[in-house]
């Protein structure tokens, strides 16, 4: 266990400039006669005017700049190297949040809410409400280090626990997280917990349901015909996921070698699984934001360690638990609309996985909740912080 080292991104312009010439010098091929929109995957006249943007506009000092402008650290927990942002807002070390981000998202997600949660006061808001914020990398992930193996999410969830007591001393804390932060998060609550009166995590929110009941089978005709609609959009949504479970290598020398192709890649299931209910693509996210998620993989070489992420899912045994086990740290969830591809569980459901102590609807919003309407993120982590 190491104490906190300041961190700084810069990237070697020898980095960037290779990077630029492999997106200049794609090689493009025919798209089918009848593509319309994202049918067949990534729309080709999308990615065709995201590469001029990207290689005529789009400036990676300027988002590092950006990146720089909050404090960020790495330490060494368990032999790892774990990259984390750090804000001490208004809370002035009293009010600890650990968020955890997901997969193909960064710690870049969390970006536009980082000022309101750590300094309310400034952005309209109480400064009662102010978190001291915690945003680590995954395992393998953007600035963190490359793990020799796969590491999973339970693994992670040890890993932050110890970030959060031994690291930063924080006693107590909340954890929230979405997409694989859901996951991460539920085992942070399910294992690390303060409800038996020790230390350790409080309280948990979540915006994707992460933990599976044992067993896992339908209990009314509601779950019954949740269950069915989830897996056929597992069938309609879920390639990659098989890919990167099962092949994760086979797909990595591919991204690996294509800065156009680990952009397809990602770009692909922001479209999917965003609320376009309302906006379109490039209205919910700017060309700037999406291209600086995606440099965040690039940068690093991170990719490939990425996608091992899921392939770690099973080798540490999947995300049920032990039959009548539950995760007993009080748990909040937050559904959003927008989200088609992991949709929520009837709540009967939850509360066999979870002591689900609040369920709030959202009005707007998808998968990658707190970058496309942070504002609605930041109002329900207040509200729900208030009586945890």
């Amino acid at each position: 266990m190491s104490q906190p080292r300041p961190f700084t991104i810069r990237v070697p312009d020898e980095k960037l400039a290779a990077i630029r010439a492999r997106v200049e010098a794609y090689k493009w091929f025919p798209a089918p006669a009848n593509e319309q929109g994202f049918a067949y995957g990534m729309s080709t006249p999308v990615m065709r005017e995201l590469q001029r943007y990207w290689l005529d506009t789009y400036d990676w000092r300027a988002a590092e700049r950006n990146l720089n402008a909050h404090p960020q650290y790495t330490a060494e927990i368990d032999g790892q190297t774990i990259h984390f942002v750090h804000v001490v807002g208004e809370a002035g070390g009293k009010r600890p949040l650990l968020i955890t981000h997901g997969w193909p998202g960064s710690i870049y997600e969390f970006w536009n809410a980082i000022g309101p949660l750590a300094f309310p006061s400034a952005h309209g808001g109480s400064a009662a409400d102010a978190f001291d914020l915690v945003i680590p990398s995954l395992p393998g992930y953007a600035f963190s280090g490359k793990p020799a193996s796969p590491i999973g999410q339970r693994a992670t969830a040890a890993l932050w626990d110890k970030l959060m007591r031994e690291v930063l001393g924080y006693d107590s804390y909340l954890a929230q997280g979405g997409d694989w932060g859901s996951l991460v998060t539920s085992w942070i609550g399910k294992n690390h917990g303060a409800h038996d009166g020790k230390g350790g995590c409080r309280g948990i929110h979540i915006n994707m349901i992460g933990l599976r009941p044992t067993p896992a089978t339908p209990q009314s005709p509601k779950e019954t015909a949740w269950l069915q609609h989830s897996q056929l959009m597992m069938q309609m949504e879920g390639a990659y996921l098989m890919q990167q479970a099962t092949k994760p290598q086979t797909l990595a020398m591919a991204l690996m070698d294509s800065p156009m192709g680990t952009a397809a890649w990602i770009l692909e299931k922001f479209n999917g699984w965003s609320d376009l209910s309302e906006r379109g693509l490039f209205e919910v996210y700017s060309r700037d934001q999406l291209l600086t998620n995606v440099m965040i993989y690039l940068v690093n070489d991170a990719i490939a360690t990425s996608v091992w992420y899921y392939n770690a899912l099973f080798q540490e045994g999947g995300n049920g638990l032990p039959e009548g086990e539950r995760c007993e740290t009080p748990t909040a969830f937050a559904n959003y609309p927008g989200e088609r591809y992991i949709v929520a569980p009837p709540e009967t459901w939850v509360r066999r996985a979870y002591n689900l102590v609040r369920w709030r609807d959202l009005p707007r919003g998808g998968h990658f909740a707190a970058m496309e309407v942070p504002e609605i993120y930041v109002a329900d982590l207040r509200e729900w912080a208030r009586g945890t």
